[in-house]
């Protein structure tokens, strides 16, 4: 439901952010450097007699494989919901939007854009966070019988 007063709206909401997403994938790349410099040590520092177990060693680089892997899919996945979040917002620009209770409804006039959802300011000043119970329609043009004031000739 959203709270015609402050604008948010209660429930979950996702507060990962690029920088997150970023600053995870640089961990785990010095994560995957450092694995890579430890296996070498091992190898060098390894008893000829008896060596490392090649499956365990496998099994280690498939693994650290995995989660450099996910973290990519995680980049591309935030990158996806960026653009989409990008589209939602542009495709609400000049309709008509009600929130659930009904309370507040008018024209977009123009959204912002946040990490966790989509703010779009009304032609009647009121802030509407655009999420689940929102109504969005067309707005109607004029009917042909209203017409606009005259102006004045200059």
């Amino acid at each position: 439901m959203v709270d015609p007063v402050s604008a948010t709206r209660t429930g979950y909401t996702p507060d990962v952010s690029a920088t997150d997403s970023a600053n995870d994938a640089k961990d785990a790349t010095l994560n995957y450097e450092s694995f890579l410099k430890l296996l070498v040590a091992q190898l060098k520092n390894q008893d000829p007699t008896e060596p490392m177990d090649a499956s365990q060693q496998m099994a280690q680089l498939a693994t650290f494989s995995q989660v450099e892997q996910t973290i990519k899919t995680n980049s591309n996945l935030e990158s996806l919901l960026q653009r989409t979040s990008l589209q939602e917002a542009s495709s609400v620009m000049g309709k008509t939007v009600t929130s659930e209770d009904g309370e507040i409804t008018g024209v977009v006039t123009s959204v912002q854009l946040y990490t966790d959802g989509i703010v779009a300011t009304l032609d009647t000043g009121d802030k509407l966070v655009i999420g689940p119970g929102v109504t969005i329609k067309e707005t109607t043009p004029a009917t042909p019988g209203e017409t606009e004031p005259d102006t004045p000739d200059e």
